[in-house]
């Protein structure tokens, strides 16, 4: 056998057992699809770049230069952190079923990144938006992220049979194939209510079988993208960048500063840890200053 076709044959190897990872995360971790596609790229870019080394014979030095080698790259803390937590599970995994002998990655830190607080909207600037002449369709979007907190994913996939208007209760699946339960406000209802003479209309138009709540005019299921578009094209009207996660941060915000139960909120939000909530609070906090300073000097 040719030495290039020991390099191909490992290289081969190597992707095979990437592939077998991924199928645990799907299968086993039910990980969305997004972030199985996160965990492809950062690890197919690690083996890319340790060429044609057998994954056995990968130590903790190649990792080290591959750290390195991104923070020359200028790749973002942020970035370096999600493929550093990327190393660190996939070699967990290959270490617990005995695929590598040792765990190379088993100490490897994180850098720290500065705590960087989310950006908010204003009541008065969702009410601009709102007030504007939107589509049943944009205005549902609009409803839903806001009045609900629900991630753009979550908002893409919801179907006809997630919400409950008589009990006015909508379920949805988040991060993790995690379902869970959230209150449907006046505005939200009435949104959906005005939605659905133009889904079945569209329906019939193109003769669909769709399980999906939210279709555009061509009788496509919306995309994650067309929602990002319409959100970004408000943000221009209010001369603020902003997208659908905007909308998730202001409903957090406004939520505890109008006296929400911390825990009530993690709920409504399907955060699994109360300190990613607790973030909120800092918001809330940094508003609080800049109202009293403005009016105290």
């Amino acid at each position: 056998m040719s030495l290039n076709e020991i390099c191909s044959r490992i290289k081969h190897m190597n992707m095979q057992v990437l592939s077998e990872y991924l199928d645990y995360l799907e299968i086993e971790k039910g990980l969305a699809e997004n972030t199985l596609e996160a965990y492809r790229r950062d690890l197919s870019d690690f083996f890319d770049f340790c060429g044609d080394v057998d994954i056995n014979d990968i130590q903790r030095s190649k990792i080290n230069t591959y750290v390195r080698n991104l923070h020359e790259k200028k790749f973002s803390p942020t970035s370096i952190m999600r493929k550093i937590a990327s190393l660190r599970g996939f070699f967990k995994w290959s270490c617990v079923n005995e695929i590598t002998k040792t765990n190379p990655a088993l100490t490897l830190e994180q850098p720290k990144i500065p705590q960087r607080l989310p950006k908010v909207m204003t009541i008065e600037e969702i009410n601009n938006i709102l007030n504007q002449d939107l589509s049943k369709l944009h205005r549902v979007i609009i409803e839903l992220l806001y009045g609900c907190g629900l991630r753009v994913s979550e908002l893409a996939n919801l179907k006809i049979t997630d919400y409950d208007l008589k009990s006015k209760f909508l379920e949805c699946t988040g991060k993790g194939s995690k379902d869970r339960l959230v209150p449907l406000g006046k505005k939200a209802i009435q949104a959906i209510k005005d939605f659905l003479p133009e889904r079945d209309y569209l329906i019939s138009k193109y003769n669909l079988q769709t399980k999906y709540l939210l279709i555009n005019d061509k009788g496509k299921k919306v995309t994650r993208q067309e929602i990002y578009t319409f959100i970004h094209e408000q943000g221009k009207k209010l001369h603020k960048a902003i997208s659908p996660h905007t909308l998730r941060h202001s409903f957090a915000t406004h939520l505890l500063e109008n006296g929400a139960d911390l825990r009530v909120v993690q709920e409504l939000l399907g955060h699994s840890n109360v300190s990613t909530t607790q973030l909120y609070t800092h918001i809330s906090k940094k508003r609080l200053k800049e109202v009293y300073f403005a009016i105290n000097g």
